[in-house]
């Protein structure tokens, strides 16, 4: 899958760290660089910058905009580095550990584990967790980094319900691996799910569950940008994903397992970043008045017209 076709984008958000960190992660994975630094002035959280960025052919964004919500380890991402793409992969995972270790916490060391030869689990310094993991080579191939997420708590138990859920709304969705948890493991539920992995608009996922002690849930701080060619599409999203009402906000949404989303027109990216900063302004101040976003109304908010005029072509 090609950065240009990748229409689910993770999104972090940071306190003030946004484009450092951004920097920081091109320097620990290969074909990584930073693309746009946009300054979003007057929000409620005041001046943000809005990065994007891409990782070993994934495209990412993180935003600067306060000390609202705390990166956890409930959302965390898969990073494969595969022997039979690349001989030296356990050189580049080892390597990989190490930069992220300075400052981090590792959650699960590197190791030698039943499932990987190789694997650690580490929080990095901005609270980012990311799965390092020496893929076996005669497994079905998989993408260098894939989301992943973890369900604690009273959420525990859920993530085949939810890997169903998220199958049936997105578009281009297949399954993949389901792996239980066996008998006699103690401290996990019998039959829930200790692995599984999924494609929603051709972008792979994975999804476990964990009945240990966790002291998080899903929350904002990692949401997932859905990109929407037509006023239709964001309305589908919408209404399909959106259980939270109070959580809806700036095309923001909060889904029944607590999982964010932003659902949001693919032409986004080129009215924020393709524009003066005149326009950026007035589309801000528009989005910042919706909760699903009105595509009219944003090109509306770009050209300048007022909102109140009959549509016009585009």
């Amino acid at each position: 899958m090609s950065v240009s076709n990748q229409k689910i984008v993770p999104h972090l958000w940071l306190d003030k760290e946004a484009k450092e960190a951004a920097e920081f992660y091109t320097t620990v994975f290969p074909e990584s660089k930073v693309t746009n630094v946009t300054t979003i002035k007057d929000t409620p959280s005041g001046d943000c910058d809005q990065v994007s960025f891409e990782l070993w052919g994934h495209k990412f964004m993180s935003i600067s905009a306060g000390p609202y919500f705390q990166l956890n380890p409930s959302i965390s991402f898969m990073v494969n580095f595969d022997p039979s793409r690349d001989k030296d992969a356990s050189e580049k995972l080892n390597e990989a550990w190490n930069k992220l270790s300075d400052g981090g916490t590792a959650l699960m060391p590197l190791d030698k584990y039943p499932f990987s030869e190789r694997y650690g689990w580490i929080q990095d310094k901005y609270g980012v967790s990311w799965q390092l993991i020496l893929t076996n080579p005669d497994g079905e191939e998989r993408p260098p980094i894939i989301p992943s997420f973890l369900f604690v708590g009273d959420n525990c138990g859920n993530a085949e319900e939810a890997r169903s859920f998220y199958l049936s709304v997105f578009k281009n969705a297949k399954e993949g691996q389901l792996v239980r948890y066996p008998e006699g493991m103690e401290s996990e539920k019998k039959g829930s799910i200790m692995f599984s992995d999924f494609m929603l608009k051709n972008q792979w996922f994975t999804a476990m569950d964990s009945a240990q002690e966790h002291a998080f849930q899903f929350n904002e701080a990692v949401s997932f940008m859905v990109s929407c060619d037509s006023q239709e599409e964001i309305d589908y999203y919408w209404e399909k994903l959106s259980a939270v009402p109070e959580a809806e906000q700036c095309g923001w949404l909060k889904d029944q397992y607590g999982v964010s989303w932003q659902i949001v027109p693919s032409e986004m990216d080129e009215m924020m970043f393709n524009s003066t900063p005149e326009q950026r302004a007035r589309i801000t101040q528009a989005f910042l008045q919706m909760k699903k976003f009105d595509l009219e109304e944003l090109r509306k908010a770009g050209r300048g017209d007022s909102p109140s005029d009959p549509k016009q072509e585009v």
